[in-house]
């Protein structure tokens, strides 16, 4: 029996299970072809970007590793992402940080970026189908320092205020351009290494700077706001907290960011979810693995992120939370690292559609726990997996790992001329 006719034997099978139990395997199907994940650029290269200047490194960030074949320029991350693309299924998105512009080998300081440093990428993306989200930088540059955003230093501050301006208007036009709102993410790693008592402070400060920051009125883009429990260096105090950005995100209604990598790692970041739909309007989320806290791992299929598809999906609301990816493993092949990620990120909300959640949900309102819980152990070895190789050979990528030698011819190819 052929590869594909086992895949297709095992469907139907697996489609009479989970009918037994009133779940609609199609409609899972659909939910997946539909769900669009932002593919984060800086994978490619390190989080290095183009500016003439360079990313100095530091402030709350790091990618560890020397693997080779990092992509140098604008055409070697295209030329990796349009790779990654070939072996998953669905529709996608590019995410893109600013110090990515096309800025001809001119420096251009960050508070004088424009759209027309993006307008390459607008019609790259356009043309392999993706659609661009955006992400401001505040870290790697002479003024980032401790504190930029909350920067007591009126002449630092509003440099970065200046920043994160254009920023917002870029991404208004990447949003016109592509007929889709583009989600402008914005983290500042702004904190102390050491206590401080100025706490209060320096919140004080971050939140007039986002005012200003957010007083111009945009159609084509959304705002998001993103948290940290800590960065490097910045171990003892981090102005932009999730309190702080959950009330500041509830109060004027922006966009909360939830990365999976910038919490305890004892705190369910799923458990958030409900919470925040409830005051903020959209959810942005960067899936990450964190191993001894943020250091952005590979995302795996793993326990964390299953519920958190789960919750998203109980919540019904599909339409409210967006999903990226946030990891940099310089120390792996990186093309392989994005098709793991992505790949292992379909797969928990695959299993998260196809949970029977209305006999879940009849077994909870009558008082049936024991039946809840029998259920939902046994949905864990439910055959899902075949309904996962349906869905890549429908989609005609690989089955399985036989994107594996694909991935390392390319790697090979590109090493040899990187």
């Amino acid at each position: 029996m052929s590869k594909e006719n086992m895949v297709l034997q095992a469907f139907e099978i697996a489609k009479e299970r989970y009918a037994a139990l009133g779940v609609d395997v199609n409609a899972a199907l659909n939910h997946l072809q539909q769900l669009s994940i932002s593919l984060h650029c800086w994978q490619t290269d390190d989080v290095v970007g183009f500016e003439t200047l360079g990313n100095q490194g530091g402030s709350g960030i790091q990618a560890t590793g020397n693997y080779p074949g990092r992509a140098r320029n604008m055409q070697e991350v295209k030329a990796d992402i349009e790779e990654v693309i070939t072996h998953i299924a669905g529709t996608h998105r590019f995410n893109l940080h600013a110090i990515y512009g096309d800025f001809g080998g001119k420096t251009v300081d960050r508070d004088q970026i424009l759209p027309e440093h993006f307008t390459g990428w607008m019609e790259w993306a356009k043309e392999k189908g993706l659609k661009i989200d955006f992400n401001s930088s505040s870290f790697g540059h002479p003024k980032s320092g401790d504190l930029t955003l909350a920067n007591p230093d009126k002449s630092i501050r509003d440099f970065w205020i200046e920043h994160t301006k254009r920023c917002r208007a870029i991404s208004d036009a990447i949003g016109k351009y592509q007929d889709d709102p583009c989600i402008m993410n914005l983290w500042i790693h702004d904190g102390s290494k050491d206590l401080t008592v100025n706490r209060y402070k320096y919140r004080q400060i971050l939140e007039k700077s986002l005012d200003e920051i957010f007083a111009a009125e945009y159609k084509h883009m959304k705002d998001c706001i993103e948290s940290k429990l800590f960065g490097i260096a910045l171990e003892s105090y981090t102005v932009g907290s999730h309190d702080f950005y959950l009330g500041y995100g509830a109060k004027r209604q922006k966009i909360v960011t939830l990365d999976t990598g910038h919490f305890h790692l004892t705190e369910s970041v799923a458990d958030k979810i409900s919470s925040l739909l409830l005051f903020t309007p959209e959810i942005m989320l960067h899936v990450s693995r964190p191993v001894r806290w943020d250091s952005d791992h590979v995302v795996t299929l793993n326990e964390d992120t299953i519920e958190l598809a789960r919750e998203i999906v109980r919540a019904d609301a599909l339409n409210r939370v967006h999903v990226g990816l946030d990891f940099f493993d310089a120390s792996i092949n990186r093309i392989g690292a994005y098709v793991v990620g992505v790949r292992a990120t379909q797969k928990a909300f695959l299993q998260a559609f196809l949970e029977p959640l209305a006999a879940l949900r009849r077994y909870e309102d009558n008082g049936q726990y024991f039946e809840r819980l029998a259920l939902l152990e046994e949905a864990k070895s439910l055959p899902w997996a075949a309904v996962w190789d349906y869905f890549c050979l429908k989609n005609e990528v690989e089955v399985g790992a036989d994107f594996i030698p694909a991935v390392q011819k390319y790697e090979r190819d590109v090493t040899s001329k990187r």
